[in-house]
């Protein structure tokens, strides 16, 4: 190839021959600088793949279980029923009444329920009665007192400070007037039987609360089922009141004739003993209620 040639394809490539300047000294050009031959191009080198992760040998096979030889075929009849004996499962013990609260009817037998009692389980269970916070203030309970076969029951309010340092209901000033309104139409204390709605007496002699007066309800009502009276004289306004379930006056109240129960006894509203002390003007109309309340025992005792 000639020299021209050469330089051209040189030329397409990019590559340009260096041509030396003609020496002017002496006119003569210095021969051209040869190039280098050509380097064939090299590929480009390969993409170096990442290192695949080698997988974790595999855990050997268990050798396969033998299975069992095959059942011989069962006969017709199924295979006769075995019983087994259970033992009973022991009751779970019941729970104790909380210490105050004692009024709670046990489901024991060897404590019946108010409603069940006796004369004697009932006074022995009101004389330790702690139903209610009256039992840490009283000194005793009043249960009551007279005839159990009584034919008039006066029912009062609650017991006093001299009914609470006795025991006894109506024993202080205002049972003495009572004693005597007795007497006038011929009836003695030992024929009567007198209780009261509470049984312990509340501090200061304040009126009853509600709820001390329905955890003695029980003892009232027991008593008076026990007695089966003939008539019933209510003393007071909270006596009346609660017998009642009203909240009429007892000016209102007395004068006439009430049932209560499911015997429907007759009872006759009148004021109370101690009302009449501060009150005597008003002893008249507890006469009339008492003249009417001996009437009505005559006339049922005629029949």
């Amino acid at each position: 190839m000639d020299e021209q040639r050469r330089l051209s394809y040189l030329a397409r490539m990019g590559v340009h021959a260096w041509q030396p300047r003609t020496d002017e000294r002496d006119g003569a050009a210095a021969a051209p600088l040869e190039m280098p031959p050509a380097v064939p191009p090299q590929a480009p080198p390969a993409t170096l793949e990442p290192a695949r992760p080698r997988p974790a040998p595999r855990a050997p096979e268990p050798p396969p279980v033998p299975m069992p030889p095959p059942c011989a075929p069962s006969s017709s009849e199924p295979a006769p029923f075995t019983e087994r004996t259970v033992a009973p499962r022991a009751p779970a013990p019941e729970p104790e009444p909380p210490a105050d609260d004692l009024f709670a009817p046990a489901a024991s037998a060897a404590v019946p329920a108010v409603a069940t009692m006796d004369w004697e389980q009932l006074a022995r269970a009101v004389h330790g009665c702690r139903g209610c916070a009256l039992h840490e203030t009283r000194q005793h309970s009043v249960f009551g007192s007279g005839a159990r076969n009584a034919r008039l029951m006066l029912i009062g309010e609650a017991p006093g400070a001299d009914e609470d340092r006795q025991g006894e209901p109506f024993v202080g000033r205002a049972g003495q007037l009572l004693t005597r309104m007795l007497e006038a139409i011929g009836l003695a204390r030992e024929e009567v039987f007198i209780a009261n709605v509470l049984k312990c007496r509340p501090p200061g002699n304040r009126d009853p609360h509600p709820e001390e007066m329905a955890r003695c309800e029980g003892y009232l009502q027991r008593q008076i089922a026990l007695i089966e009276p003939t008539l019933i004289l209510s003393l007071g306004r909270i006596s009346a009141q609660h017998l009642l379930n009203t909240d009429v006056s007892v000016g209102r109240l007395r004068g006439r004739w009430f049932e209560v129960g499911d015997a429907r006894i007759p009872l006759r509203v009148t004021y109370h003993p101690a009302y009449l002390l501060r009150s005597p003007a008003q002893k008249a109309k507890s006469w009339e209620d008492l003249s009417a309340v001996a009437r009505r025992l005559r006339e049922t005792e005629r029949k």
